[in-house]
This record gives C-alpha cells, sequence and structure tokens, in this order.
C-alpha cells in the first residue's frame, strides 16, 4: 500500500523543486545593492512624470475574466457546429444546458454590478 503512494511523493517532491528552484536562482542573480539608477522606474526610456504607483481598478480584471469565460464558450461551441449535422438533438439540448449555465452566471454578474463602469 504504501509502495503505491512512492509516484505520488515523486510527483510531490520534483512539484517542489520546480517552484523553489527558481526562487533560488533569483537569489543568487540578482544585484545585491542596486543603485538608484537599478531601482528607477522605467517606462520605454522616457522619465515618468507624475506618480508611478497608481490604483489599478478591480473592474477591469472582472471584465477581463468575464471575456474569458465567454471566449472559452466560444471556443467549445465551434467545434460542436461543425460537426452538427452528424448530432442527434441529445447533443443539441446539451448545448443549450451549456449556453443556459453560461447565461446564468453572466446573469449573476450583471446582477452583483460586476459590469457597472462606476
Amino acid at each position: 500500500m504504501v509502495a503505491s503512494f512512492g509516484p505520488i511523493a515523486m510527483a510531490v517532491v520534483i512539484a517542489t523543486i520546480f517552484g523553489l528552484l527558481p526562487l533560488g536562482i533569483s537569489r543568487l542573480v540578482a544585484p545585491r545593492k542596486p543603485d538608484s539608477v537599478k531601482n528607477a522606474p522605467y517606462e520605454c526610456g522616457v522619465e515618468t512624470i507624475g506618480p508611478t504607483m497608481i490604483q489599478f481598478k478591480n473592474h477591469f480584471y472582472l471584465y477581463a475574466l468575464i471575456f474569458v469565460i465567454f471566449d472559452v464558450e466560444a471556443v467549445f461551441l465551434f467545434p460542436w457546429a461543425v460537426i452538427f449535422s452528424q448530432l442527434g438533438t441529445l447533443a443539441l439540448v446539451e448545448m443549450f444546458v451549456f449556453v443556459g449555465l453560461l447565461l446564468v452566471g453572466y446573469a449573476y454578474a450583471w446582477r452583483k454590478g460586476a459590469l457597472d463602469w462606476v
């Protein structure tokens, strides 16, 4: 029984190494005492005007997330539409359920105010 967990333990060890290795390498390669030029904000070679740290509204992230969700929906709809003539009515019902669930999620986001530009 314990031997059957060997591959899982090995995968966990390898995943941990792959996660910690870049952190260790960046610690070794990073400059120890960067000067003011290295710590200065860089915008395409032009000196910054005004504050460099601006607040980013979370609504833009929500718009991007909703776009990705509906973009993935389109990825699932195209192959289904290509072979639609070969599928039966069960596939049509399944696609209506799929689109219905996405519309419920869209209505929920709309009702919660995630799509307001305020």
